[in-house]
């Protein structure tokens, strides 16, 4: 695939952290005395700033409680710390060949600046990455904000960058701009919800991204 530049999702596409951020939240909300819905409803928003997330899955959520709520979740997200050890078997070595490729590397994520930044260090991927745009510095997924926020960094066009993630909003972030994008399998979404968005590929495996990339 002949592009100048790659952008990552973070969660369930670098890192396996999709089932910690389900549970977290999970936990946080039912302290909250809210409804336990299925570990599915909360795997489903992984990708989204936590605005949009409670907001989808707790319809008519106030300012106050999304606050408490949030505040409950980095309780029990940060207990947890991100180490190389979570980032998926290959991805490590793709990310750092797309780098001696010459090609641009970043990340655009549904999570907090603050998350972000300690993952990117704790997990040992941060050195790679040219710059990131999280959710509660732009606008969530899917609106492409922060992807056009990217491009600008690098002054590319959208056609000359994919964006590879595991969830029908990278896709469809990617799709609004006419980026091309990548949908992964080993993520929150499946395969039929990230065809949907009429990516340019699906992959199974990270031996398939990297003949995708042309690594």
């Amino acid at each position: 695939m002949n592009v100048k530049a790659v952008i990552f999702d973070w969660d369930g596409t670098l890192i396996d952290s999709v089932d910690h951020i389900a549970e977290s939240l999970q936990q946080a909300a039912m302290e909250l005395g809210y409804p336990n819905l299925e570990l599915a409803a909360y795997r489903d928003i992984v990708g989204l700033g936590m605005i949009e997330a409670l907001q989808k899955l707790y319809p008519g959520v106030s300012d106050e409680e999304i606050v408490r709520i949030r505040e409950g979740y980095s309780g029990y997200f940060f207990k947890k710390v991100t180490t190389p050890q979570n980032v998926f078997d290959g991805m490590a070595d793709v990310v750092a060949d797309i780098r001696t490729s010459g090609r641009g590397c970043s990340v655009a994520t549904g999570k907090s600046r603050r998350g972000l930044a300690q993952a990117l260090t704790t997990s040992g991927l941060g050195h790679h990455f040219d710059t990131s745009r999280c959710a509660d510095e732009t606008r969530s997924k899917p609106d492409p904000l922060m992807l056009e926020e990217i491009l600008e960094f690098y002054g590319f066009q959208a056609e000359e960058v994919v964006m590879i993630g595991d969830t029908h909003y990278d896709l469809e972030m990617a799709r609004r701009i006419g980026m091309p994008s990548i949908g992964v399998e080993w993520g929150a979404h499946p395969r039929e919800a990230l065809l949907d968005c009429q990516p340019h590929a699906v992959v199974s495996s990270v031996g398939d991204l990297r003949r995708v990339l042309g690594l």
